[in-house]
């Protein structure tokens, strides 16, 4: 099996010819509409073998108005030790996927971690709770909303740092 295969069965999936590259090094890449990803991850799984869920992870770029955080998946296929990446893009003002748990076990731990860091909702997830962080924090530490340096802090001699 190879990455055209997949792409195939994915635009059969989605009915249209989704934006896919690969990387260098032979990965493919496939952008994803927030409403198409079960059936294209249930299709990878049952369909092609991609029965490991390496890693839900997501990043978030202020500067795309209208696609600012993007979620991605790491799919493995053991048999054919072949990897694919989904990737979904989402407005600010809408962060909400669909839970994978129900198609992969390990889900539940990455969706939390996903949402601890982001604030990335996914519905229909079991318990969806901060996972690495306190309780009561109420915002998300990996999102590009905050200063690099704490501006309060009076003990720090700038001149040090060659400002």
């Amino acid at each position: 099996m190879d990455n055209q295969q997949v792409l195939a069965h994915i635009a059969s999936l989605l009915g249209t010819e989704p934006n896919a590259t690969v990387d260098k090094y032979g990965m493919l890449n496939v952008q994803l509409d927030a409403t198409t990803l079960i059936s294209v991850v249930e299709g990878l799984k049952n369909e092609h073998q991609f029965i490991y869920l390496t890693d839900i992870c997501a990043a978030h770029y202020p500067d795309r108005v209208g696609s600012e955080y993007e979620v991605i998946y790491h799919l493995h296929n053991l048999v054919a030790n072949q990897r694919v990446r989904l990737k979904v893009a989402l407005p600010e003002t809408q962060i909400s996927l669909p839970t994978l748990t129900g198609l992969y076990a390990g889900a539940n731990w990455m969706e939390r971690e996903t949402f601890d860091f982001y604030g990335v909702n996914f519905e229909g997830h079991p318990d969806l709770r901060r996972i690495l962080n306190m309780d009561d924090m109420d915002y998300h530490p990996l999102r590009k909303q905050y200063g690099l340096e704490d501006e309060t802090r009076t003990d720090k001699n700038d001149t040090f740092f060659g400002r």
